[in-house]
């Protein structure tokens, strides 16, 4: 059964798409040739939005071993010694491919906030709450859906932060 907003475009059903479907949040599927590497950049140009529009789901170990995520701007990265200080984390770093696979159940480059794993605290850059319509993965490499990242801030328990910035920015 599809949401009222998705369309008829073939695209996989993921843990993601599950997810979203049982919550009831309307999405709209976007399927395009995945780019090894080609990131946010890639997503943006073929879908013809903006990359900070894209959102990018970013994994990270914590001292403990503990795995946390972050959604950030495509065209943002994330101080990792601002996230530590807000989630009162000693140390954050970036998971290894294994790691974040372990943890989501999902393949780097088709790493989604929806349908993971395991339980893990999810960390969201607060701007991107304000925009109307964001492009996000859905659990599969060349797959993300657009929607309103309202629709899902509060069922997932997404943390607010302000730990986003651009190269160059001090």
């Amino acid at each position: 059964m599809r949401g009222p907003r998705e369309m008829s475009v073939e695209y996989p059903i993921t843990p993601g798409v599950r997810q979203l479907r049982e919550l009831g949040i309307e999405f709209e599927p976007h399927v395009f040739d995945y780019v090894e590497k080609g990131g946010t950049g890639h997503s943006s140009e073929v879908l013809g939005v903006s990359e900070h529009e894209v959102v990018k789901t970013l994994v990270f170990r914590t001292a403990e071993r503990e795995g946390i995520i972050v959604l950030m701007h495509g065209d943002m990265k994330v101080s990792t010694r601002e996230l530590g200080r807000l989630a009162g984390l000693k140390k954050v770093g970036p998971a290894s491919p294994e790691d974040a696979s372990k943890l989501t159940g999902y393949q780097v480059g088709g790493i989604s906030p929806f349908g993971l794993k395991t339980k893990i605290r999810i960390f969201g850059e607060e701007t991107i709450r304000n925009l109307a319509k964001i492009y996000i993965n859905a659990g599969k490499r060349g797959f993300l859906v657009s929607l309103d990242p309202k629709s899902f801030w509060e069922v997932l328990s997404v943390e607010s932060v302000k730990v986003g910035f651009r190269e160059g920015d001090n």
